[in-house]
């Protein structure tokens, strides 16, 4: 019995220690939130009108000659995959990891992995990557989505792959994150995302020298402004999870030391009975 109770108080400091660490895990991710949640929801305004604008260019001007505008030759994918640094945050980083399985199933792909368990994940598939050079969502800056954004431009035009599609998770609320994929470029595969709503007549958009400089020019602009919107959404996804995660681990753990401590209470009650028990029936016996 001694030893059982012993077992149970040691189980009991571990639980508390554990509990320690969730909590203040739970208050971290509070703090950095509330910031990441109000970056999110200032970009995206930008991020909506942006990919909403490329649907307007794509599906009011059919006779673009730039690469960025034409039907892909190419039918190999390449996903912007958006994951945490981190572990501990519930189901976000596996579940967009299926969402990015369900999207490319039967696809030949590669991935710019931004973060480090999405550098985790292509390591551990074999997945071809561009580059590594992102591996920290934390570290990354708007100078970087430029730097991305010009990366896959120049593969894009090299041939290197004909789609390229971003695979984040949206930021819904404190307690809802949803991944999603959506395609960016070639312009041809975003017409195809238009509604039967949006597809009313639409004035064509006349530019100057051409239509291709300015593509060429404004499209790694615009894929720049995506990927930024995606990462800001998807490190303010990652704290809620991660929040919402230690916050029910703290809880469990509460639930789990008040059981533990009756179990212990009533054990001691046990033993304490059994002692006086076995003095009353040496008293007798003398």
């Amino acid at each position: 019995m001694a030893a059982n109770m012993k077992s149970v108080k040691l189980r009991i400091k571990s639980v508390q220690s554990t509990m320690q660490i969730t909590k203040a895990m739970e208050l971290v991710a509070s703090s950095k939130l509330r910031k990441a949640k109000e970056r999110a929801e200032t970009c995206r305004p930008y991020f909506q009108t942006l990919h909403g604008t490329l649907q307007d260019i794509a599906e009011g001007n059919t006779d673009f000659s730039s690469v960025y505008a034409k039907e892909a030759n190419s039918e190999k994918y390449c996903y912007v995959m958006i994951a945490g640094d981190r572990g501990l945050a519930g189901g976000y980083n596996a579940n967009l990891f299926k969402c990015l399985e369900a999207a490319s199933a039967g696809q030949d792909f590669m991935v710019l992995p931004i973060g480090k368990k999405a550098v985790e994940y292509a390591r551990r598939k074999g997945i071809p990557c561009i580059t590594e050079q992102f591996a920290e969502i934390a570290d990354i800056s708007v100078a970087d989505c430029f730097e991305m954004s010009n990366l896959l431009c120049e593969e894009f035009k090299k041939g290197s792959f004909g789609h390229i599609e971003l695979c984040y998770t949206r930021f819904i609320s404190m307690l809802s994150q949803q991944p999603d994929v959506f395609s960016m470029l070639p312009l041809s595969d975003l017409a195809k995302e238009e509604t039967d709503e949006k597809k009313a007549v639409r004035n064509l958009i006349l530019y100057e020298p051409n239509s291709m400089e300015v593509f060429d020019a404004i499209v790694p602009e615009y894929l720049a402004g995506l990927v930024y919107g995606g990462v800001c959404e998807a490190v303010a996804s990652e704290l809620a999870a991660r929040r919402t995660a230690m916050e029910a681990a703290t809880s469990n753990a509460e639930e789990m030391i008040e059981k533990l401590n009756l179990y212990y209470n009533r054990a001691r009650q046990a033993s304490i009975t059994q002692e006086i028990t076995e003095i009353v029936g040496g008293a007798e016996g003398l």
